[in-house]
């Protein structure tokens, strides 16, 4: 990752512990598939496996769905989007937050097609390989039906 500067340790609870590290505007590990962006802004590697951050640039929509091993916090920076979650649904604007916990169903649209950037963050780390390997699968010239539902399964997405 770009600007990363890490020194992994053992800490006393026995995970990895990593070394500070900083990233300017627009730095970080560039992914891209189905049409969007992603920045990885903490990794699993980075982050002792404490948690992950993905910057999302002019995010698609997702379907509804959930997640069997991570929470995920999803903060806005630009653009309006709706979020659901469970039974709710949550409008959220520059500067807003919005959290899903592990195994509920959630979606996420934005108001202006094709507009927007959140970050997201997930708990434990270890989800942004969910994005690598779309974005490896898709300039391999996989077959993205295919590797989306391979790639899901392994990181354990139901889409509903």
């Amino acid at each position: 990752m770009s600007g990363v500067s890490l020194e992994a340790e053992e800490g006393t609870s026995g995970m990895a512990r990593s070394s500070a590290y900083k990233l300017d505007a627009g730095q970080g590990e560039r992914l891209r598939f189905s049409g969007a962006d992603f920045l990885v802004k903490a990794a699993a590697d980075t982050t002792g496996g404490a948690f992950s951050i993905v910057e999302e640039i002019d995010p698609l929509d997702t379907p509804l769905h959930r997640h069997a091993n991570e929470d995920e916090f999803f903060y806005v920076i630009e653009g309006e989007h709706v979020f659901r979650c469970g039974d709710q649904e949550f409008r959220v604007g520059p500067g807003g937050a919005m959290f899903a916990p592990r195994g509920v169903p959630h979606a996420h649209k934005r108001v202006v097609p094709r507009t927007g950037r959140f970050l997201t963050m997930t708990s434990p780390a270890g989800f942004e390989g969910f994005f690598r390997e779309l974005s490896a699968a898709e300039a391999s010239g996989a077959a993205m039906p295919e590797a989306y539902a391979a790639v899901s399964r392994k990181y354990g997405i139901d889409w509903l």
